[in-house]
């Protein structure tokens, strides 16, 4: 659950779905695939997206003695939010936007179970060297959704990659 200091950033648009769907959001190339697939999944079962995005220090500039460091900060995130709109402007999907502070994977069971949404939606780093060494460093977010078995998770593939 989020922290009761975190702060909760939500905005929504278009009316809403009779179903929900919870899609796990950065900005990286396979959160832009699982932006795509889910859009698609939302607009074909007329149900509400709910894009979350877990702010982290990837969201700040690198130096954090920057005067301006939480504007900065601030408008990295106005900027994610950006893209989301602009990724689903004339899309027939009613959406909201969700970012706070907090583990990934709690953050979207928490969203989940406040939606009761059908399934989860999540990227892949992919496999490989690189995406071993990323998991060392970092949880799989997809890895932690499906051990803890709440409910059904569509863990969506790179583009390229089917």
């Amino acid at each position: 659950m989020p922290g009761e200091g975190d702060r909760r950033i939500r905005m929504t648009s278009g009316a809403s779905g009779s179903a929900a769907i919870v899609l796990g959001h950065s900005g990286d190339p396979a959160g832009e695939r699982a932006l795509e697939v889910a859009t698609d999944l939302a607009a074909r079962l007329h149900a509400h997206l709910h894009v979350v995005h877990a702010i982290d220090l990837a969201d700040y500039p690198a130096d954090p003695d920057a005067a301006d460091w939480e504007q900065q900060g601030r408008r990295a995130l106005a900027a994610e939010h950006g893209r989301v709109r602009a990724a689903l402007a004339g899309r027939d999907v009613a959406w909201s936007h969700h970012a706070w502070h907090g583990d990934p994977v709690t953050l979207l069971e928490t969203v989940a179970g406040e939606e009761d949404a059908l399934m989860i939606v999540v990227g892949t780093r992919g496999e490989g060297v690189g995406s071993v060494l990323d998991r060392l460093l970092r949880r799989s977010v997809s890895h932690g959704l499906i051990a803890t078995g709440g409910r059904p998770v569509l863990v969506v593939p790179g583009a390229g990659r089917g």
